[in-house]
């Protein structure tokens, strides 16, 4: 396990904390309406696991809607009603690493990890996972507060024991699909920041294994995407847009594809189809947060400066 991070250790854990923001979060947070049949369980059609109704909430609010205001509301709701859930702690932390809120950061790894040993006697694989989630968090707490030189031997030994729990989880229920989708995002960043590195494998286990199926397609075209593989990408763009057409950080992630396509083949029409896909992101920018809205229209203007270069 310590030879996957043997090369370019803190550019490789500097990967892994963006994707808390963009990402990880997604994989962590998983939205419970996909099936709301199973009781709070989009992952399992058999022997489904219970989540808190106000956790379940907010992760509809954040990953079918994307409206960061309305999980806001519910994760309070699910922090004060549903304490025992690591779930709900791990979402709260992925928004305050948003934010950029580090004693809101602090606070909320920890509670993510406490929670999570805790659940290792009741539910051993859950447990396990959200053991390695609360490490992920706390590393990136730790280069957050004292910057990627300071903070990377700390932060790479965090990032170890998240793979080893990891394996403890996989060795419970190595098909099981909540972990598959946790750790096929992380395995996809690891693959995308090192060099050699092969994601095959990473997307395999999110295409056969992971659940729900449209946060498997989101962590595969963010994987093409950073691959510069822009047709794969938008393929699986498209796909996760099926279930989550209201998302705005999907049209988000769209335009982002269609903007570097554009870009390659200097197609008028591909960028002009980017721009309308910012604009998409935008008519909702009041559920997302400030900072990712400005990071959107910058990008959008990008976009607009790209297209008067080749002749629009």
């Amino acid at each position: 396990m310590i030879e996957r991070f043997s090369i370019s250790q803190p550019m490789v854990f500097s990967r892994l904390t963006r994707l808390a923001q963009i990402t990880f979060s997604a994989a962590i947070a998983l939205n419970l309406w996909v099936h709301p049949s199973l009781a709070g369980d989009p992952f399992r059609t058999r022997e489904p696991h219970q989540i808190g109704d106000k956790t379940e909430a907010a992760f509809k609010a954040i990953f079918q809607q994307g409206d960061y205001p309305a999980a806001e509301r519910y994760l309070k709701e699910a922090l004060s009603s549903e304490s025992n859930e690591p779930l709900a702690y791990a979402m709260r932390a992925s928004l305050a690493y948003a934010n950029n809120d580090l004693a809101a950061l602090d606070n909320y790894s920890r509670k993510t990890l406490e929670t999570g040993e805790k659940l290792i006697a009741a539910d051993p694989l859950r447990g396990n996972l959200y053991t390695a989630v609360g490490h992920f968090f706390e590393g990136a707490a730790v280069l957050n507060r004292e910057g990627t030189v300071k903070g990377a031997p700390t932060a790479l030994s965090r990032l170890r024991q998240v793979y080893q729990y990891l394996d403890k989880a996989e060795a419970i229920s190595p098909r099981d699909p909540e972990l598959n989708l946790v750790k096929g995002y992380m395995d996809l960043m690891l693959a995308v920041s090192l060099p050699f590195a092969n994601p095959d494998e990473a997307i395999e286990r999110l295409e056969t294994n992971a659940a729900p199926e449209y946060l498997a397609n989101r962590g595969i075209a963010l994987a093409y995407r950073d691959l510069k593989q822009y047709s794969q990408a938008l393929d699986y763009a498209n796909r996760a847009l099926k279930s989550t057409s209201n998302n705005p950080e999907i049209y988000y992630l769209k335009a982002q594809i269609l903007k570097e396509q554009g870009k390659r083949e200097k197609s008028q029409q591909i960028m002009k189809e980017a721009i309308a896909n910012f604009d998409k992101a935008l008519t909702k920018k009041s559920q997302l947060p400030g900072n990712l809205v400005k990071q959107i229209e910058s990008e959008r203007n990008g976009a607009v400066n790209g297209l008067k270069n080749i002749g629009g």
